[in-house]
């Protein structure tokens, strides 16, 4: 039987995206070679620049809505809004 575990309560930093945060840009054609799919993907500056940032998993491209989230070791990440609700509560 698989055991059940419950996340410990850790605070991160998070904030909606904005213009800045971003660690840097690919235009659409490169975007998606790198396997951004463009039929799920909402540009938040509305241009042919598509702003991403580099995770512990590698680039990830930034959609309108994302919060960055700043994790305990300093890492960042984006996460869909959405799932951003779901499980993070303001503390």
């Amino acid at each position: 039987m698989m055991a059940k575990y419950i996340k410990k309560p850790v605070p991160v930093d998070a904030i909606e995206y904005r213009r800045g945060m971003e660690d840097g840009f690919d235009d659409i054609t490169t975007a998606i070679k790198s396997g951004l799919e463009p039929d799920n993907y909402v540009n938040p500056l509305k241009s042919d620049e598509v702003p991403f940032i580099r995770t512990l998993e590698g680039k990830h491209y930034i959609s309108e809505g994302d919060y960055i989230i700043t994790g305990v070791d300093g890492e960042r990440y984006p996460c869909k809004q959405g799932i951003f609700r779901k499980t993070y509560t303001l503390f």
